[in-house]
């Protein structure tokens, strides 16, 4: 099993040309699955929607996480997790579902989809 180290001394000893190489390939591979299931790329329930919604959701758990661990650090607080809340962001391509994190004491304010954010 490849290490984190070895992962990055690998991919640094790339060139830029190549590591496009292996995107492009990459996303031919992802893009030609898809096809062969069958599934929609761009349409309202499809792959990039999906892909939208899965960043936006890693995007506030991650800020949740610096949250929790600066009021932790500053005031020993118990502040921890309480669930998710689900919302509706309305994007150029149309509506993506996604789940808030929230915090127990309420006082999580997410960058990425401000509170009462549509």
């Amino acid at each position: 099993m490849e290490t984190q180290s070895a992962k990055k001394n690998s991919s640094s000893s790339k060139s830029n040309r190549e590591r496009a190489a292996e995107k492009r390939e990459f996303l031919d591979r992802f893009l030609a699955e898809c096809a062969a299931e069958g599934g929609d790329v761009f349409g309202p329930e499809g792959l990039f929607t999906q892909l939208k919604g899965a960043v936006m959701e890693r995007l506030l758990e991650s800020e949740l996480e610096t949250h929790l661990d600066a009021e932790k650090t500053s005031a020993g607080a118990a502040n921890s997790r309480n669930g998710h809340t689900e919302k509706t962001i309305h994007t150029e391509s149309g509506d993506v579902r996604i789940r808030v994190p929230r915090d127990r004491e309420g006082t999580f304010e997410p960058l990425v989809v401000k509170k009462h954010q549509r």
